[in-house]
């Protein structure tokens, strides 16, 4: 497999270079994994418009699902990124390794979003009719379904590049979740 190395700003495209300049602005770093979005003239600028569209998913609603999304994936940047987001959207280390095993006991609403996200990714979109029942017996909407499945799609494209890349992780890597006894 050939190596992907980080590209740096001077080694990108201007249009990226300016995305570059606005992400070490609101992030004060630019991440390995934008960076290498952006060996690509055009992908940086979609996935970060598609990443931050709008949608009916709180910001706590949309940790919930890419953690589980990327679980399942086994996606150790994503991961990694999505600890630290989900501690800045108010969950403690418990509840994020909750998440990321597809369950959140502490909030039944959002147990049903993470277990539909798990159940979305495993079977490849073929959503288990009891798990979606629940999470419309949640109080979630059509809409919310479609916005769910959307921000799957969005995740596991961030973990295939990840993936295939192997780029290094620059945010406090995440602890592996331990095995659950049956």
């Amino acid at each position: 497999m050939s190596t992907f190395n980080v590209p740096t700003r001077s080694e990108v495209s201007e249009k990226n270079q300016a995305i570059f300049d606005n992400l070490e602005k609101a992030v004060g770093f630019v991440p390995n994994l934008y960076a290498t979005y952006a060996n690509s003239n055009t992908a940086l600028e979609n996935y970060l418009n598609f990443a931050n569209a709008k949608t009916s998913l709180s910001a706590k609603e949309k940790e919930v699902v890419n953690l589980a999304v990327s679980q399942v994936n086994e996606c150790i940047y994503c991961l990694s990124a999505h600890t630290a987001i989900g501690k800045m959207n108010g969950f403690t280390d418990e509840q994020i390794l909750e998440l990321r095993a597809g369950e959140a006991s502490f909030d039944s609403k959002l147990d049903a979003l993470a277990r539909l996200a798990k159940n979305i990714t495993e079977n490849r979109g073929r959503t288990n009719e009891s798990v979606l029942e629940n999470y419309f017996d949640q109080g979630y909407t059509k809409a919310n379904l479609i916005d769910t499945i959307s921000l799957v799609g969005d995740k596991t494209i961030s973990n295939y590049v990840h993936s295939t890349t192997q780029v290094p992780v620059d945010f406090p890597v995440a602890q592996p979740l331990q095995p659950t006894a049956v």
